[in-house]
């Protein structure tokens, strides 16, 4: 099985393995990020969620006694869920498991009279220390009689059915326990049916509906272990053709640029130019601007045209100053915008001015003025290529870790639950605007209409294929880190914390140190996997 990606332009985001903070300015964990995105995306092994206690359920915005809601959720931060059930029960509860789509479980319990009557008997007894019934001190037995009417009857019956929640949702858990993820855990059942079902029987009945860690199955089976892998190159990344192009922006830096007044313009000079450019149709009245496309002053280098317009140069080269060109354009089916690939175009181009570059002779003179410290061009040549070579390998790596991951999630099927997908485009879309509000300083009211709810919808929507792949990757690495029995030092996972926790120190920031040294785990753990995989694949490079 073959795959080829290549290293500028990858189809997949890439991961940024970092720390999250509550900060904009989160720290990275590495100088050299195991993967680098210009989303800021973050690597987010499925977690379990452990049985949770009686403390861990909370009703969304009131408690249930004051909600007309029909939906609640449980909370379940593993740093406060107790891993055993140690509340027993009078008597046993019957819990159905029925497996539904998206690894999501149902569970349907029933609660006997008998559990339902102990947690009214509790109830009562709270009620009594905490009740101030006029005509009885605080504290002091009150009628159950005068209390009911005093605290209200349905009051009474809302807390019980609170209360019997609160007791039996660990033991109808424990059959998902291990495999239940963090944060998805609800009970679906409405509120008002709950108090028919008590209120007619004594007894309860209540729907729980979690997501469970999803079943891996690869295709083929262990297919990982012998990955074929080719990596395009762009030209641009080859350490050759970067040293020696950097060598040309220094030099041409060095130089003045002077009007050209008797001829058009030619390969390496600047000119100044309008640009505008409109859909060529059959019907010219339905010709439309290209908003894109237009440029006033725009400061056309030639020898850097095809990177801006491929064969641009080509239409506009002998243009004089003053002059106006017309000409027909086809963007290329590899247009960044997809909106404008193939579309034919009628641009039209006005020459403002024209300058060619009067540059100093490239000579050893220059050395120490195009890079510090050197005495001759090839002592320049050769530092400026050392360091583009560092930079070729470090797109390498990079390009080659997104092949593979990318190879991983097209050999897995995975039932991705709900929850996991919801949880990582809030992160990726969270992260997103906060490398939008630090770029553009943003409004409080823009960033708010940024950040509502249906602004995040449209997220999920317009990205679900881009996400799917990348909780797909992310499920493929951890499933690897435990088939192979792969394993990471202490030494270096408590070396990576101590980095991690000095970083927010130095930047002031807060942070948990449990949350961190998860996190940092979870970025070693997947350095470890893409190194065994590295070390086991067939990998090509070729440039393209």
């Amino acid at each position: 099985m073959e795959f080829c990606i290549s290293a500028i332009a990858p189809a997949l985001p890439r991961f940024n393995l970092s720390v999250v903070s509550s900060s904009p300015s989160s720290p990275s964990l590495f100088k050299n990020d195991f993967l680098q995105s210009d989303s800021r995306l973050l690597f987010n092994p499925l977690k379990k969620l452990p049985v949770p206690s009686s403390r861990q359920l909370s009703f969304l915005q009131n408690p249930p006694h004051k909600l007309s809601s029909t939906w609640f959720m449980v909370s379940a931060a593993p740093s406060a869920v107790d891993s055993t059930v140690t509340d027993k029960l009078p008597a046993d509860i019957q819990v159905t498991e029925t497996p539904e789509p998206n690894s999501r479980v149902r569970l349907s319990v029933e609660v006997p009279a008998e559990v339902c009557d102990d947690c009214y008997r509790r109830v009562i007894k709270e009620f009594m220390k905490r009740a101030k019934v006029p005509g009885f001190r605080a504290g002091k037995n009150v009628p159950e009689s005068i209390l009911i009417g005093y605290v209200g009857k349905e009051t009474v019956q809302k807390a019980t059915i609170e209360s019997i929640l609160k007791r039996t949702l660990p033991h109808a858990m424990s059959s998902v326990s291990k495999r239940a993820l963090e944060d998805s855990v609800r009970i679906s059942t409405k509120f008002p049916e709950m108090e028919k079902t008590y209120s007619s029987m004594k007894s309860l009945r209540y729907d729980v509906i979690v997501d469970v860690a999803p079943e891996v199955k690869w295709i083929p089976e262990n297919g990982y272990q012998n990955l074929k892998i080719v990596v395009e190159i762009d030209k641009e990344i080859d350490a050759q053709t970067a040293a020696e192009q950097e060598l040309r922006r220094r030099h041409k830096a060095l130089g003045a640029l002077k009007i050209v007044t008797e001829r058009g313009l030619e390969v390496g000079d600047v000119a100044v130019l309008d640009i505008s450019a409109t859909t060529i149709e059959q019907d010219e009245s339905a010709a439309k601007r290209i908003p894109s496309a237009d440029s006033k002053g725009f400061q056309f280098d030639t020898e850097d045209g095809d990177k801006i317009l491929p064969d641009f140069v080509d239409s506009v080269i002998g243009i004089k100053r003053g002059e106006t060109k017309y000409f027909p354009y086809v963007f290329p089916q590899s247009w960044k915008q997809e909106d404008l690939r193939g579309v034919s175009a009628q641009f039209t181009v006005e020459c403002k001015e024209l300058f060619y570059r009067d540059l100093p002779e490239l000579d050893d003179s220059l050395a120490d003025r195009i890079l510090s410290g050197c005495t001759t061009i090839e002592e320049v040549r050769e530092t400026l290529l050392q360091k583009f070579l560092e930079v070729e390998q470090t797109a390498k790596e990079q390009a080659t870790d997104n092949a593979i991951l990318d190879q991983l999630q097209k050999m897995i099927e995975v039932d991705i639950p709900q929850s996991l997908f919801e949880e990582q485009a809030r992160q990726i879309y969270g992260a997103q605007l906060l490398q939008i509000q630090a770029n553009m300083k943003l409004s409080e009211q823009k960033m708010a209409s940024l950040s509502s709810p249906k602004a995040v919808k449209e997220f999920m929507e317009s990205q679900k294929e881009n996400i799917t792949s990348i909780i797909k990757q992310n499920i493929a690495v951890g499933d690897i880190f435990k088939r192979e029995n792969l394993q990471i030092l202490s030494d270096e996972l408590i070396k990576e914390v101590e980095n991690s926790i000095a970083e927010f120190k130095r930047h002031n920031q807060e942070y948990d140190e449990e949350r961190v040294r998860g996190q940092v785990q979870e970025v070693l753990e997947g350095a470890k996997v893409l190194e065994w995989l590295r070390e086991r694949a067939d990998i090509q490079y070729k440039m393209k």
